[in-house]
């Protein structure tokens, strides 16, 4: 749509839905990695971000199914650790399945993401994360190649509160044996929101919402079903009306 014409002059009122943060649920779709089950997320939005992260779940082996705001995750069987360039470069926020990943398989193999062009946004914070968890990381002809299988609890301090960065320790570290405590992190509603979906799958997380998080590693995660939490930015936007 090239432009938008709006006639002024009409009182606004009436009752208005709010779908899912699209900021919760790209996250969430990704931890549907860590277990082996059918997982059942309501309120997920029918957006690009949300399309693109459901095929990224199906190349990895995935069988999802969406029936109106609900979408069907099942991650029974053997699922992939690869994702290639050519769905990665679309979004931004693909980054998180390498913590995702790492935690299912031990070893990840994803590009650089794409995505919005919002200023550097560089992904060196995520790798220094998990580098610090244990994670060997190279990168080779624009891949990154990340082996988990050294994965260790640790104690690990962000230089700066990332989003993306304390979703790909939280993902990693749920699998991972030991306790992870996480300083400095990210304290937005959807980090919440990913710590309730995760202890619904019988991870241990504690302290999201606040600057430090502690997981304690389980040797095995079952699916879940969650209802995505609804989108601030949205609800904001009308109450601006």
């Amino acid at each position: 749509m090239s432009r938008i014409l709006i006639e002024g002059g009409t009182p606004l009122a009436g009752v208005a839905d709010v779908h899912g943060a699209k900021n919760a649920v790209l996250p969430i779709l990704a931890a549907s990695v860590l277990n082996e089950g059918v997982n059942v997320l309501h309120n997920c939005p029918d957006l690009r971000d949300v399309r693109i992260t459901v095929e990224m779940l199906r190349y990895l082996g995935a069988d999802v199914q969406r029936e109106g705001s609900t979408l069907t995750i099942d991650t029974r069987g053997r699922l992939g650790n690869h994702i290639p360039e050519k769905l990665m470069r679309q979004l931004r926020s693909s980054i998180v399945f390498m913590g995702a990943i790492l935690a299912r398989n031990k070893r990840a193999k994803i590009s650089a993401p794409g995505g919005c062009e919002l200023g550097p946004r560089p992904i060196d914070l995520h790798i220094k994360a998990l580098k610090e968890l244990g994670v060997s990381i190279r990168e080779t002809h624009g891949y990154i190649l990340c082996n988990g299988m050294q994965m260790q609890g640790k104690e690990i301090h962000l230089s700066f509160p990332s989003v993306g960065a304390t979703e790909n320790v939280m993902l990693a570290a749920c699998l991972t044996e030991g306790r992870t405590v996480i300083e400095n992190v990210a304290k937005e509603p959807e980090i919440e929101d990913l710590a309730v979906f995760l202890n619904k799958m019988g991870a241990k997380v504690a302290g999201a919402g606040t600057s430090r998080i502690t997981i304690d590693g389980v040797e095995k995660l079952h699916a879940a079903e969650h209802s995505v939490m609804p989108d601030r930015i949205v609800a904001t936007t009308y109450l601006c009306c």
